[in-house]
C-alpha cells in the first residue's frame, strides 16, 4: 500500500476517533453530584422575608450549606432563580444517612411531582402533599 492509498483510512479512523472523544466530552458534562455525610445536624433553618412575587422567576429559599473551610455550617441566602417552564424547583435539603446528614442539592424536577393516577396532564401536587405521599 502506498501512502496516497493509506490517506483516506486514516482520515477516516482519524474522523471516527475524533467522534468517539467528543462522544465522551458530551457525557463527561452531565451533572455529577457527589454527597458527603457529616456528623453534624443542620441548625434550624433561619427565617427569612419572602419577598412579592416576581415575573419569570420563582424564590429559591435559603437553607444551611457545608462550609469546608470553617468546618460548620453556612446560611446561604435565599435568592430568585429565572424559572423553568415545565419544570418544579425542589429547595436543598438535608436528609439523614447512616453515615451522617447528607445534603441534597436544590434542583428543577422536569414535569413535576408523580401524578398517582391523575389523567389531567396539567396536574400538580399541592405543596406539602407529597412530601406526605398523596401525589
Amino acid at each position: 500500500m502506498t501512502d496516497r492509498t493509506l490517506r483516506p483510512a486514516r482520515a477516516l479512523l482519524l474522523a471516527a476517533l475524533l467522534g468517539s472523544g467528543l462522544t465522551f466530552s458530551a457525557a463527561s458534562m452531565a451533572q455529577v453530584s457527589v454527597n458527603i455525610a457529616i456528623g453534624v445536624p443542620p441548625p434550624a433553618p433561619v427565617y427569612e422575608v419572602v419577598p412579592a412575587p416576581r415575573a419569570g422567576y420563582v424564590w429559591a429559599p435559603g437553607y444551611w450549606d457545608w462550609d469546608d473551610h470553617y468546618h460548620k455550617h453556612a446560611w446561604k441566602k435565599g435568592r430568585w432563580e429565572r424559572e423553568r417552564p415545565g419544570y418544579i424547583y425542589e429547595s436543598p435539603r438535608w436528609i439523614q444517612s447512616r453515615d451522617g446528614w447528607v445534603l441534597v442539592p436544590g434542583r428543577w424536577d422536569q414535569g413535576g411531582y408523580k401524578d398517582k393516577g391523575h389523567k389531567d396532564k396539567g396536574y400538580h401536587c399541592p405543596p406539602g402533599h407529597a412530601k406526605k405521599g398523596e401525589c
